[in-house]
């Protein structure tokens, strides 16, 4: 069934109301009420309502980024992947992002600052992923994992991670959506 588009685009769906049809303890589900204007029908819609995440790149003084392998319920395998997690309530995406490199990995850099922001899927999740670059990263205090976790950390040179972000050994999509926000500022620095 096709619908008719408009000379100005999509009409914009007007928010009529939700309610939560679950709560876990990372995100809420929510069904989403909305009415389309042109069409004059309303639908429900469900949208995970989750904290904001961070990712870190991690730089160390030696052309490194600092690397994480853990495994993930979701796909059921192990992913390689930058360090990142959850940003508590009213806490500063770099902030955060600092903290979760520590308690991952154990590495603390001497300056870090926010590269970009992103939606991880706006079809459905309300919350952005934001990136954090870390620069001078050295490994110099103990990991303190959350109780689920269990972490393998590595290095490995820039480019060779580049490398693995296009041949698909590294697959999750916002570690690639980083490097490709981090790129622009490592070509930068190396022609300097």
């Amino acid at each position: 069934m096709s619908t008719p588009s408009s000379a100005s685009g999509p009409a914009r769906w007007q928010r009529l109301g939700a309610h939560t049809v679950a709560s876990t303890r990372i995100f809420d589900v929510r069904s989403v009420r909305f009415h389309h204007p042109v069409r004059k029908v309303d639908r429900d819609f469900f949208v995970i309502a989750a904290p904001d995440w961070c990712n870190v790149l991690a730089v160390t003084p030696d052309g490194h980024l600092v690397l994480v392998r853990q495994f993930r319920y979701g796909t059921d395998e192990f992913s390689l992947e930058i360090p990142g997690g959850m940003i508590d309530a009213g806490e500063d995406p770099v902030v955060a992002g600092v903290r979760e490199l520590r308690e991952e990995t154990g590495f603390v850099g001497t300056s870090a600052r926010l590269l970009a922001s992103v939606h991880p899927n706006p079809a459905m999740l309300n919350n952005r992923c934001h990136f954090v670059l870390v620069e001078n990263a050295t490994r110099t205090v103990d990991q303190e994992w959350d109780h689920d976790e269990e972490i393998e950390v590595s290095t490995a040179p820039v480019e060779d991670v580049m490398v693995w972000a296009r041949s698909g050994k590294i697959t999750h999509a916002l570690v690639i959506a980083g490097l490709m926000h981090f790129e622009k500022t490592w070509r930068a620095r190396s022609l300097r």
